[in-house]
């Protein structure tokens, strides 16, 4: 998420050939979205990366960060929600036994270090247990958050293909231009599918990197063997993700076609000026000329089971109004059959430095109650955990009060009746 910090293992998984890259055809989608239940989708993000949510800090024992997870959960229940989105790989490493990468710092404080436990494992079995959803968020590109790949542990896949790697804006990623990194980061994504009984695959707004001032993302050499054939290097760009998202969402399908597949883009596709089918926003960014991520174009194609729009605004904000956006991705889906759910601030509510609106604990709710009125909103993802637990001013609890009167039930829970 935009608001996150920063948010012996062998390398598996064939290299892709220097040929011509094409587009992956368009598969129809088999499956409804699981992750709206009779109740809609009521969920909440717990991020990972530089224990952001959880674990509270790295270095706990096992027995520590169990405990932690089951309240987080225990948490999410008393607040009648039905899903919680874990972080599941972070940094290029894992939150479970990854033949492709290494355990994740987070857990033990030192990358590669084994925490004693199966957190993956541990948190599917104990959100079901609760009648809880789990889906699991995975970020495809991002290596560290910082720019020396002498920190990582010796055996990570970043020091063994240091071609694959660019620095930008003080961080590490992945390159998206290379056909074998999108290949290896699908293959680790895909063990997590194959081994555990997750109910969805969730990527955020991570593709390409956010621009930073003074510096432009390092990808010449991909550019100049692969980018033949495009206008621009922002149209390959964009067609590495589309490939990325369209390959991944057929893998899902053939490895385990009940898991869902879901993305929370970035707010903002394009604007208006832009683009005569974009929002009526101005200023700031948009996913499709900055991010090179062409989220529209995903939903059309069919390519993932919901999506998650981050409408980080509040009602009435200037240049991009929560109301605006809301009517503009209730109108990109209607008829798709793909589910909406949006990505709620809560952790604006009664911030330091936020705006009025978010000082007032009604502003949560109105969101829900003008998303009630449009019927293409299937549900809303609540940013994040810590503040569920917080709760500063009382937001979520409104919402609870004015919303969730009864406790909630995903597709889980009534298949089991």
């Amino acid at each position: 998420m935009t608001t996150a910090t920063g948010a012996a293992f062998a390398v598996a998984g064939p290299g892709a050939s220097g040929a011509a890259e094409r587009r992956a055809p368009i598969a129809e989608r088999a499956r409804p979205d699981r992750a709206a239940g009779p109740d809609g989708f009521r969920g909440m993000w717990m991020a990972t990366v530089a224990n952001r949510d959880w674990p509270s800090r790295a270095g706990l024992t096992a027995t520590a960060q169990r405990a932690e997870l089951r309240a987080h959960l225990d948490r999410a229940v008393r607040r009648r929600l039905n899903a919680v989105v874990l972080q599941v790989r972070p940094t290029a490493d894992a939150l479970w036994p990854s033949p492709h990468e290494p355990w994740a710092q987070c857990l033990t404080g030192t990358q590669g270090r084994d925490p004693g436990w199966d957190p993956l494992g541990t948190a599917v079995a104990e959100a079901h247990a609760r009648g809880l959803e789990l889906h699991a968020w995975f970020n495809p590109y991002r290596v560290a958050n910082h720019a020396d790949p002498a920190r990582l542990t010796a055996s990570h896949p970043a020091r063994l293909h240091p071609g694959w790697i660019v620095r930008h804006g003080g961080k590490l990623y992945y390159d998206p231009g290379l056909p074998e990194v999108r290949r290896f980061v699908q293959e680790a994504m895909l063990d997590a599918v194959r081994r555990y009984d997750i109910d969805a695959v969730h990527w955020d707004d991570y593709f390409y990197p956010y621009p930073v001032a003074g510096e432009t993302f390092a990808d010449d050499a991909s550019y100049a063997r692969y980018g033949g054939g495009f206008r621009s290097r922002a149209d390959w760009r964009r067609n590495n993700t589309d490939l990325l998202v369209s390959e991944m969402s057929a893998r899902i399908k053939e490895v385990k076609p009940r898991v869902a597949f879901g993305i929370s883009p970035f707010g903002v596709w394009r604007s208006s000026a832009d683009d005569p089918g974009g929002s009526d926003t101005r200023g700031g960014l948009a996913s499709y000329d900055h991010l090179y991520a062409d989220t529209r174009k995903w939903i059309r194609q069919k390519w993932i089971d919901h999506v998650v729009p981050q409408l980080y605004w509040h009602i009435g904000h200037p240049t991009t109004d929560y109301a605006t956006l809301l009517d503009w991705w209730s109108g990109v889906v209607r008829g798709t059959g793909v589910g909406l759910h949006i990505g709620e601030a809560l952790y604006k509510a009664g911030a330091e430095g936020q705006p009025g609106a978010w000082q007032d604990r009604r502003e949560l709710s109105r969101h829900l109650t003008l998303a009630a009125a449009r019927p293409d909103v299937a549900g809303h993802c609540f940013f994040a955990a810590k503040e569920v637990a917080e709760d500063r001013i009382g937001a979520l609890a409104t919402v609870v009060t004015d919303h969730y009167a009864t406790g909630a039930r995903g597709p889980r829970t009534a298949d089991r009746g």
